[in-house]
């Protein structure tokens, strides 16, 4: 009799939920029932509301269940799951959930289809296919074709891709490198950590396809060390890429080198900057460097560098396999292709949604986030990480590309959206960016060093609270007022240290070294500016459109 196939994710949020378990416990429901069971252990397909999902393999296609706990699998088993039957937990086909069916699913295709680790899984899922393509291309015709992509780092800046490819591969040099930023640290983000353990070989292919593009022959992958399975799961896929031939000495036989290692990073956030990455992949203290010279001519060992994160690399195998024109048909204006986005916080539905740059953050937040999962309206929405700006209900309709969202102050970054609903007090959380700065500045520049510790300060007086009981008193409550004085004197003070805010934001944007301190204003201004009620004022006064948000 041949085993029926059974998938249980070995995602880090289905093993938060107890997928190790459910695992165990179907493997020996199956056993005592003299079922026969062949158990796969795949990636998350994002629908993170439903972990732990588990799926069977029929005639008819894979069935859904979900989410299955450790008591409710002795009733799948009577309800006869294993041949897709009915159940209350059930879902019918799992590619005909609506969540999943509406998606555009690019880079996303196979996770939670294939057994991660398996190539050839991975081989018959399209894998290598970009890879196969581009061995018989000229190294300048790879670049040239993920520049003619339009193809754009997934990450704050947005830069073209292909430009930096471009450049390490004119770039005269003995050795060059290709570096992956994996150190995922943005709040709401987990997109980087499920390509790790769900699709670890179109990483590995996506970077390969950049060395072949620009001469280099040693690559680095930077995995934050929060994410222990991660670096397990991708350290076990080098090994079998590197044994298949796919990474070596002589990639696919083809005399072009390309080594990968991985290494864990060290746990600081200031370390996702690129040249603090570097600095820390060198052994160093992670502190950003003045720029330039750029990587790309002087990076890690100050030889050129490609540095892109994990989607930027892992969109490549697509393009090579499919062509520019295809990726190109994705997306809107400049943003081409797909984002995977990361919904997050305060949401019912959450988890990951594939879809092609134009879409809007209403379109995500009820077709697929089902509104939040506290029932009570939502008030904001924060993308692109914990510095990104508090979009809110206004601007939901703004089409999520990076040329919309610049032109009103805000960045979609890695696609990271954290939802807060009405009971969220914006002046709190904006003071928490501050904090959150003050914390993690590497301490180099002037602007993010003082300005974070100064902002939190000026932020305590417009709210009231004393600066000298701000570390005791726990955050402050929005709207407070300085006790004594009269009203118009109370709020002429509020006012000044408004100004002050806004002037101090304005010289962090433009004179840190890098995004942490350039890029924290972003929330704080935008809580000010959308949700002034919540720092006691009835309008938000004295906007400057430098720093707008």
């Amino acid at each position: 009799m041949k085993a029926i196939q059974v998938y249980v994710p070995r995602d880090s949020a289905a093993l938060a939920v107890g997928a190790d378990e459910v695992a165990d416990a179907i493997v020996a429901q199956a056993a005592a029932r003299g079922a026969s069971v062949e158990l796969v252990r795949n990636g998350s397909r994002g629908l993170l509301w439903l972990e732990t999902l588990v799926e069977v393999a029929t005639p008819a296609g894979r069935v859904a269940y979900g989410p299955v706990g450790v008591d409710d699998v002795a009733g799948l088993f009577e309800a006869g799951f294993l041949s897709g039957a009915d159940h209350a937990l059930g879902h019918g086909l799992t590619e005909q959930i609506p969540w999943l069916a509406r998606q555009q699913r690019l880079l996303c295709a196979r996770m939670g289809v294939t057994d991660p680790l398996s190539l050839a899984d991975y081989a018959r899922h399209g894998g290598w296919a970009g890879l196969q393509a581009a061995l018989q291309m000229p190294a300048d015709t790879i670049w040239q074709t993920v520049l003619d992509s339009g193809l754009r780092g997934r990450g704050g800046a947005a830069f073209p891709a292909g430009i930096k490819w471009r450049t390490v591969a004119q770039a005269q040099a003995a050795q060059k490198y290709v570096v992956c930023n994996a150190d995922e640290g943005d709040s709401g983000t987990f997109a980087d950590r499920m390509v790790l353990e769900g699709d670890p070989y179109m990483l590995i292919e996506g970077m390969t396809l950049a060395a072949l593009g620009s001469g280099a022959t040693q690559g680095y992958v930077y995995i934050r060390s929060e994410y222990p399975v991660a670096f397990e799961v991708f350290c076990e896929a080098i090994r079998r890429a590197t044994e298949a031939g796919f990474l070596g000495d002589s990639v696919l036989g083809s005399g072009r080198a390309f080594r990968l290692e991985a290494r864990l990073a060290a746990g600081s956030y200031v370390c996702g900057e690129e040249t603090a990455m570097l600095e820390s992949l060198e052994g160093r203290r992670g502190i950003v460097r003045a720029k330039p010279p750029i990587p790309a001519l002087k990076g890690l060992f100050d030889q050129p560098t490609i540095i892109n994160n994990v989607l930027t690399f892992a969109s490549a195998p697509w393009i090579l396999a499919h062509g520019a024109p295809a990726y190109k048909a994705y997306g809107r204006g400049r943003s081409t292709g797909t984002l995977p986005f990361q919904l997050a916080g305060n949401i019912a539905r959450g988890g990951l949604v594939e879809l092609a740059f134009g879409t809007t953050l209403r379109q995500l937040l009820e077709d697929f986030g089902g509104g939040t999962a506290s029932g009570r309206p939502a008030k904001a929405v924060q993308v692109g990480g914990p510095l990104g700006t508090y979009l809110p209900e206004s601007q939901w309709d703004i089409p999520l590309d990076y040329e919309a969202y610049a032109a009103v102050g805000a960045v979609v970054g890695h696609g990271g959206l954290v939802v807060h609903d009405d009971t969220a007090d914006l002046a709190k959380l904006a003071r928490y960016a501050m904090a959150f700065c003050a914390h993690e500045s590497c301490g180099k520049c002037t602007p993010c060093r003082i300005g974070s510790t100064r902002g939190v300060e000026v932020i305590d007086r417009i709210l009231g609270l004393d600066p000298q009981r701000a570390a005791s008193a726990g955050p402050p409550q929005a709207g407070g007022l300085p006790s004594g004085g009269d009203a118009a004197g109370v709020l002429g003070q509020k006012l000044q240290q408004v100004h002050l805010l806004r002037d101090l934001c304005d010289t962090m944007v433009h004179g840190s070294l890098c995004a942490m301190g350039g890029m924290t204003p972003y929330p704080v201004l935008s809580a000010l500016n959308h949700f002034p009620a919540d720092f006691g004022l009835a309008a938000s006064p004295l906007q400057d459109d430098r720093t707008a948000a």
